[in-house]
């Protein structure tokens, strides 16, 4: 059984109070470009976490296919270093991926009816909340069908899945050199610039609903 948006939704959250928790500690040391550079990170971090919870609780509309019961499986999407979950959905005689926040109920769930309310996505008790909009097209990079089917729900902790999270942030320091270019900082501001791009692109990873299986 779920234990609903506490399950799914825990993991990014806490990624986005960790993100915003680094931009706040540069705060103190900050001068006025600074500070205006770390004020637009934060409300676009805030902002953007906004319209995904807005999207995981019906919000706003996903494009979700009619009301109903219908056929589903999940897969996975890897692409470059984006890992996804999806749900693929057959209805009226074509399918749409509607991509959810990772919960482990995922990983066992076998080619299935699923409930579709208009909002939300259900298979039994269990809810899956959207991160995104529906496609019509199938998404890019590697699809895998269920890679993971245990007769329980595997669980990934913390550390595994911010590893996972964090490898776009490879990109960070080349963020952290740019500012000091652009700003003339010295290397306090290289360093301050590099983890609050870290922490970010890590933060974009969770927010879009990463799957760690």
């Amino acid at each position: 059984m779920s234990a609903g948006p506490a399950r799914a939704l825990a993991y990014p959250l806490l990624v986005t109070g960790g993100t915003l928790a680094v931009v706040a500690a540069w705060v103190p040391f900050a001068d006025i470009d600074q500070l205006s550079a770390l004020a637009v990170v934060a409300l676009a971090v805030l902002v953007y976490t906004a319209y995904q919870l807005g999207l995981a609780f019906g919000v706003f509309p996903t494009g979700l296919v009619a009301a109903g019961t219908v056929g589903g499986r999940r897969v996975r999407q890897q692409y470059r270093l984006v890992s996804r979950s999806w749900l693929e959905i057959s209805s009226g005689g074509r399918a749409v991926w509607q991509p959810v926040f990772y919960d482990p109920a995922l990983s066992v769930l076998t080619p299935t009816d699923l409930t579709v309310t208009g909002r939300s996505i259900a298979e039994g008790t269990t809810r899956f909340y959207p991160s995104g909009r529906v496609r019509t097209g199938e998404p890019a990079g590697k699809l895998v069908d269920n890679p993971s089917r245990a007769s329980e729900p595997p669980a990934y902790g913390i550390p595994r899945r911010l590893i996972l999270d964090i490898q776009p942030a490879i990109g960070a320091p080349l963020v952290g050199l740019l500012w000091v270019y652009v700003m003339n900082g010295g290397v306090g501001a290289f360093v301050a610039a590099t983890t609050v791009a870290a922490a970010t692109f890590t933060w974009l990873s969770a927010i879009r609903g990463s799957d760690p299986s």
